[in-house]
């Protein structure tokens, strides 16, 4: 490989076809759904090493800290973490990365990848975008084809120039076409036609090429987009996108917008396992079944059941299912999803219904992540509510007070250095102290472990907006949570 491979990870999706596991409040793909590391590790960590530089990731506000914990624990520093000011879809997040890639190193080859995929072999994948790289860097817009094994409908599809060997080798070549998402017969038809492949929506370019199919087929999104790069500014490690010019954006894929126009488009097959894990019959084929086709998670039992995913999230709430067949069953402490596998695609319609009935389970999880841990509502009563809360090693809040409620804070496990108005104090496990309301406060973590704690809140009003913050180590403005 000539070119050192400079990948984007996409990552602002909200994944609604895997609810109720994937919400807007934390999505799919930073989320452990097959196998010990989030998708979005397992594509970092897959588009990693000799030949690729450091990743940059496009993302939302609301993520950037869950971004930079899980590249930390595979100690993979990021380039760049771009915060979008809202989600444009996928044609603006390109542009944008190549844009700030081609001001750092103009010309560089530019790996864009949604953060949501499952590739078994991640060698072969590597040697596939290595077998790509001199069509990339002769110009070309280089995008990866999958080899289909039925006839999907989700996926849209690409017509290639000629038919792939027996051995379904990563040999680049010319795409004939894009084809939108077929109807059954339309994909039955291309499956047995043998020249068709799936649209992974993963392409490698150069940034000189890119930025020029954006002049010459989407000149309006380079403007704008350009605009909104350059009025950028830095907070922190992270580097936000300027909102005025960027909400003005078109809502547009990059197919749409550039690939479909283009005339200088080369596919490059790719024949091992993959998935987008698009929705729960996805995560049920990818587990694998076992031999009558079932799928237990967690805390699960599957009894006289055949072709059937049951998935449980809590430790102390057991999911059993009885002679099932073709069925998704998702428990989670605050909701519970039972869907034919057949209506799997269908699951987002039911975060719309939820949503117009102002159900917080739509878009919330009931574990509520921050940059210095996470926590979690036990009890919720009139005037008083119980939460856990889990503090990363060496983390604190922020210094606040509340004008509506006070706080009990009992630690469990490890020690906490809290700060009330000018006194400061170290307590342990079993211990526990009031903070009066009112007062000025904070918790911290100086330990190496976490720290866990019950926190007891009283008073007329307990919502997380209920906050005056001094100072942040994580440079949240006011009414920003935790």
């Amino acid at each position: 490989m000539t070119s050192i491979i400079h990948p984007v990870l996409l990552c602002g999706g909200s994944g609604t076809r895997l609810w109720p596991l994937s919400r807007k409040s934390y999505p799919k793909q930073f989320v452990n759904l097959v196998g010990e590391e989030s998708l979005f590790q397992a594509s970092a960590r897959r588009l990693s090493g000799p030949g690729f530089a450091a990743p940059s990731v496009v993302t939302g506000s609301d993520f950037r800290f869950v971004v930079v914990e899980q590249l930390a624990a595979l100690k993979i520093a990021p380039a760049d973490i771009l915060i979008e000011p809202c989600a444009r879809n996928t044609a603006a997040a390109i542009c944008a990365a190549a844009l700030r890639l081609d001001a750092r190193e103009p010309g560089a080859l530019l790996l864009v990848a949604p953060s949501d995929h499952v590739i078994a072999d991640p060698d072969r994948f590597r040697a596939a975008v290595v077998a790509a790289a001199p069509a990339a860097e002769a110009g070309q817009l280089v995008t990866f084809g999958i080899r289909p094994d039925r006839p999907e409908t989700g996926y849209g599809w690409l017509e290639l120039s000629t038919k792939p060997d027996r051995d379904f080798g990563a040999l680049p070549q010319p795409l004939k076409s894009f084809v939108e998402k077929p109807d059954r017969a339309t994909a039955e038809r291309l499956l047995a036609g043998g020249m068709h492949l799936w649209n992974a929506g993963i392409f490698l370019f150069s940034t000189t090429a890119i930025l020029d199919a954006f002049a010459r087929h989407a000149p309006d999104i380079l403007a704008q987009t350009r605009e909104a790069v350059s009025n950028a500014e830095q907070d922190l490690d992270f580097t936000r996108i300027a909102a005025e010019p960027w909400e003005r954006l078109d809502d547009i894929s990059i197919d749409y917008a550039v690939m479909e126009r283009a005339n200088n488009l080369t596919v490059v097959p790719y024949g091992e396992a993959w998935s987008d894990l698009g929705d729960w019959q996805a995560v049920w084929r990818e587990s694998p079944p076992d031999g009558d086709g079932v799928v237990t998670s967690g805390a699960a039992t599957a009894i006289d059941c055949t072709d059937t995913l049951l998935h449980a999230t809590s430790k102390t709430q057991h999911l059993v299912g009885i002679g099932l067949e073709n069925i998704i069953v998702v428990a989670m402490p605050d909701a519970v999803m039972v869907a034919h596998k057949d209506r799997a695609q269908d699951v987002k319609i039911a975060v719309q219904k939820l949503k117009s009935k102002g159900a917080p389970q739509a878009e919330t999880l009931p574990r509520d992540y921050r940059p210095w841990g996470w926590y979690e509502s036990l009890v919720v009563g009139p005037r008083f509510q119980v939460k856990r809360i889990v503090v990363h090693p060496g983390a604190s809040l922020s210094l606040q007070s509340h004008h509506h409620r006070a706080e009990h804070w009992i630690v469990v496990e490890g020690t906490a250095k809290v700060t009330i108005d000018d006194s400061a104090k170290l307590i342990t496990e079993n211990q526990s102290v009031y903070i009066p309301l009112g007062a000025v406060h904070r918790m911290e973590n100086p330990g190496k472990l976490p720290l866990t704690l019950i926190e007891v809140q009283t008073g007329s009003y307990l919502g997380e907006d209920d906050i005056i913050r001094y100072e942040d180590v994580y440079a949240r403005g006011q009414g920003a949570k935790g």
